[in-house]
């Protein structure tokens, strides 16, 4: 959290979030063509109401969704293709899926996701370690796992939360994973939100890893941060904090990103839905600079 804290009092580090005034206005604008959520954000009512959650994203505007493997697995208690079917008479297509070990195992998940037509499976989590050779460990592993997804006609990806922006042995892991990862087998989801805050620059690493960060994961960070005993106390909706978005999708769009999921964690208002909804009205109406 210090890390954190440091980034968002140091006022000299916005500079990575271009001003708007600095865009040429000029040029025309982009829309994102698809607009997705992370079905983590609304867990507790997908959990009592899975169809009623669905039918409420689709009528927001979603299109696309990205779940996780939560404690009714995640087809959320159903099989493959019933969610697959739900989601569509709602407008939405199932892109991705974090996923957890599950009875089957990792081969499983990839032909169930597979079978109904899935672009992702996307590792959440590795945790804190004492050892860079853990994250390389890690990295063979990925590589394990986007070849058998490739063998499905599937992609592998790996979404890093703070820690790996954190250094191991005089090492980031995130550049030890991107280094010993194989492109061709495994992709990166970011996550603008830790990358910001662990006083990173998401549009460096973006122009670097060419095509590695396909997917990503959108919330903002605060001006100013909210008590350190708060749950992530400096997010907040889209469009309320520090980071350009109009800037850095316009990279992302010209570097190889491809799937946007809303995904938020900390709410300003009743409901998550209510969050969902904030956000992507201002993605609807951002426009997005070459």
């Amino acid at each position: 959290m210090t890390n954190r804290r440091t980034f968002i009092r140091n006022s000299g580090m916005l500079a990575l979030s271009l001003p708007l005034s600095k865009l040429k206005f000029a040029i025309p604008a982009r829309k994102l063509n698809a607009i997705g959520i992370q079905l983590y954000m609304v867990r507790a009512e997908m959990a009592s109401d899975t169809k009623g959650t669905l039918a409420q994203l689709g009528k927001m505007g979603y299109t696309q969704l990205e779940s996780y493997g939560s404690d009714k697995g995640m087809f959320w208690g159903m099989r493959n293709t019933e969610f697959k079917k739900l989601a569509g008479d709602n407008g939405l297509t199932l892109i991705s899926s974090h996923y957890n070990d599950e009875p089957g195992g990792f081969e499983k998940q990839v032909e169930l996701a597979a079978e109904i037509g899935m672009k992702y499976l996307i590792c959440p989590w590795k945790g804190p370690q004492k050892s860079i050779d853990k994250f390389k460990e890690f990295a063979d592993e990925f590589n394990r796992n986007g070849e058998l997804c490739k063998q499905h006609g599937m992609r592998f990806g790996y979404h890093p939360h703070d820690y790996p922006y954190k250094k191991v042995d005089g090492q980031l892991p995130i550049d030890v994973l991107l280094a010993n990862t194989d492109k061709d087998l495994v992709d990166f989801e970011m996550d603008f939100y830790y990358t910001v805050t662990e006083g990173q620059d998401p549009e460096a690493y973006i122009k670097k890893y060419s095509s590695r960060f396909r997917l990503c994961h959108m919330r903002d960070v605060l001006k100013q941060r909210l008590p350190a005993s708060s749950e992530d106390e400096s997010a907040c909706d889209l469009g309320q904090g520090i980071i350009n978005y109009p800037h850095l999708l316009s990279t992302g769009l010209n570097y190889g990103m491809q799937y946007f999921f809303v995904e938020q964690s900390r709410y300003f208002h009743e409901t998550p839905l209510q969050s969902a909804r904030v956000n992507i009205a201002y993605l609807k109406n951002l426009a997005i600079h070459h």
